[in-house]
């Protein structure tokens, strides 16, 4: 290491892990990872709470290892500095996203695709995540935050950001938006439509005012049910809830040419549906993951850009009532947990 920080005597941490899909998160003292060559050791202070990180403990995703440290919206700071990095301080804020590292040299990585690197590792995936006191994260693949977010408030940019900003730059533009599922990634991406001048339509779980009367609050000239039919055609969606039930409603939605965007890593099976809803050259389109130019691009727009993130606090040791609200819908915008007493 060429710098770093004092770490507790005996180097070890609180974390929680997942050890068994299905059955929670555990709670354990472990040994603080050891920096590779390329790799920050941070002291993490936040990681906000993702539905991905739900799919994982509840076991929708096929894991790639065990025990794992879930969480992939991390802000912490340098600790210590991987011989091979340069341009961190010790003591710099950083924040770590879901794509933790690729390959660099396949067709994918070279055509600007690193996101469908068949090599990928992702945080809280491949790699332990922010769930912890302390985590390593390849220096290559950390993002510099605008000042303007403190460490809650910049937390859920690192994927409800990003990935919410990927899926509106897929969806093109149009007038009309609508937003199917306003949880943290469509709070954040109505308040950018809002501010390129676009109309956002917001679509919540059926009867639920309370997350209708926030989308309204930031901005949306309406908010209803999933079940009910927007009031205007849209010329574009982005289906952010897990429901596949929702594409051939969104598809009912908008209007010929228009465009729909699957957002979410897991979705349930999407039913059959008559191909009326897909003629008049509509498109159906998924996200995976992010790419380092999509992150570069969203934090040069949230440093102009005053994005409000709501956020429900809670400690780390909490992760699992975090889940179980988020599981439950019970608040609006992002949860993120407090890493650091």
């Amino acid at each position: 290491m060429h710098s770093q920080l004092s770490l507790p005597s005996d180097r070890s941490m609180t974390a929680l892990r997942l050890e068994q899909p299905g059955l929670g998160l555990a709670l354990r003292r472990v040994a603080i990872p050891q920096p590779a060559a390329h790799e920050l050791l941070l002291r993490v202070s936040v990681c906000g709470v993702c539905r991905t990180d739900l799919h994982l403990v509840d076991g929708e995703l096929p894991l790639h290892r065990l025990p794992l440290i879930p969480g992939h919206e991390v802000v912490g700071h340098v600790v210590q500095a991987g011989r091979e990095t340069s341009g961190f301080a010790v003591g710099e804020r950083v924040g770590v996203a879901w794509l933790g590292g690729s390959c660099g040299h396949c067709a994918y990585c070279g055509d600007a695709h690193e996101n469908l690197c068949d090599n990928a590792s992702f945080t809280g995936y491949d790699r332990d995540g922010g769930y912890a006191e302390y985590m390593v994260a390849d220096a290559r693949y950390v993002f510099r935050l605008p000042e303007r977010y403190d460490d809650e408030q910049a937390a859920p940019l690192l994927c409800a950001g990003l990935i919410g900003y990927r899926a509106y730059a897929m969806a093109g533009p149009g007038k009309r938006l609508g937003l199917y599922g306003f949880g943290a990634a469509a709070h954040i991406i109505a308040q950018l439509a809002r501010h390129q001048g676009r109309e956002v339509y917001a679509f919540t779980r059926p009867g639920d005012v309370r997350s209708q009367n926030f989308a309204r609050e930031l901005g949306a000239v309406w908010a209803g049910g999933s079940d009910e039919m927007a009031p205007d055609d849209l010329d574009a969606a982005i289906i952010f809830a897990a429901n596949g039930a929702l594409l051939p409603k969104a598809l009912g939605d908008v209007a010929k040419g228009g465009s729909v965007v699957c957002a979410g890593i897991h979705m349930s099976d999407i039913p059959a549906f008559p191909y009326a809803l897909l003629w008049g050259e509509r498109s159906v389109r998924s996200v995976a993951n992010l790419t380092r130019a999509d992150g570069e691009a969203f934090f040069r727009i949230a440093a102009e850009l005053p994005l409000r993130t709501r956020t429900t606090a809670f400690a780390l040791r909490d992760a699992q009532k975090a889940l179980d609200a988020l599981r439950a819908g019970d608040f609006d915008g992002a949860a993120v947990l407090r890493c650091r007493d």
